[in-house]
């Protein structure tokens, strides 16, 4: 019953940590004290010291000897870092493990991105299409069979978060193109043309990397963040 309670304050430190990091409440640059996460969180300091080493190895935070423990920043070459992974590794599974793929959910899917309107949730809460958009694509990466081909790219998924976050907002222009190249690439899915999906993939992330430039510079022109 100790061992089980003691890996659920590890679980729940690092959970916690993680996630006010992804959603920008320990903004990048912020910086970090074990004694005053243990205080916040109301976590002695084994569960959070462990948590901290996890998210350092996730490149989430830096411990630095006689420094302290900084929240990492992002930078324009991270989002070509992303973006570079994803185009390496969205397109290569879709292409070999594809056939592995619910048919069920792509046709959910399909019927979620062709069904929508200007008075639709997705129109209305950011956070909603973003988590449909993950979900989407998680459903791709999931496909694939390679666990750390998988745990690779769950590291990468959540930097792209954090950029969610600091970014803000995503027109209702982009948000009707990426429905569209959705059902694009589900289209030849359903019909198992894998290299016509590819190309589609391949076009969206393009596009979704060129909107993602567009919101770092307008968030760096409004001030609202630092690179």
């Amino acid at each position: 019953m100790f061992i089980m309670v003691k890996t659920n304050l590890k679980t729940l430190a690092y959970n916690t940590i993680k996630q006010k990091i992804v959603t920008c409440e320990y903004a990048p640059g912020t910086f970090l004290n074990e004694e005053i996460l243990t205080d916040e969180l109301k976590i002695s300091r084994t569960p959070i010291r462990d948590a901290l080493s996890r998210l350092e190895q996730e490149g989430l935070i830096e411990i630095k000897p006689k420094k302290g423990i900084t929240v990492t920043a992002l930078s324009i070459k991270d989002v070509n870092m992303i973006f570079e992974i994803r185009k390496l590794y969205e397109p290569y599974i879709l292409k070999n493990y594809g056939s592995f793929l619910d048919e069920d959910k792509l046709n959910e899917f399909y019927h979620i991105f062709s069904h929508k309107d200007a008075n639709s949730e997705c129109f209305q809460n950011n956070n909603y299409f973003y988590d449909l958009d993950s979900s989407f694509h998680q459903m791709i990466v999931d496909a694939c069979p390679n666990v750390y081909l998988r745990q690779n790219y769950a590291l990468i998924q959540t930097q792209s978060e954090r950029f969610r976050f600091m970014t803000g907002n995503i027109s209702n222009n982009r948000l009707e193109d990426t429905f569209r190249e959705h059902i694009d690439i589900i289209i030849p899915c359903l019909q198992k043309d894998w290299d016509t999906a590819v190309e589609k993939l391949l076009y969206h992330l393009d596009e979704s990397k060129r909107s993602t430039f567009k919101l770092v510079f307008d968030s760096i022109d409004s001030n609202n963040i630092g690179f």
